[in-house]
């Protein structure tokens, strides 16, 4: 089994998980009230997805 023969330092360790980070969702407007939404979602303000009314407009 493999056992480390030296503490690995909090920099070493740090610089390791640099890339581990979340990035933040890319958001897009909804062309049609212009609110903030996930690409390829439906606006939860209006309910239309491209053009064409999916779902009843959140009150």
């Amino acid at each position: 089994m493999a056992v480390p023969k030296h503490k690995v330092s909090k920099s070493k360790r740090d610089k390791r998980r640099t890339h581990q980070k979340t990035d933040a969702p890319g958001l897009s407007k909804c062309p049609q009230c212009g609110e903030a939404v996930l690409p390829h979602h439906a606006c939860q303000q209006c309910g239309t997805y491209k053009g064409r009314s999916i779902i009843e407009p959140a009150e």
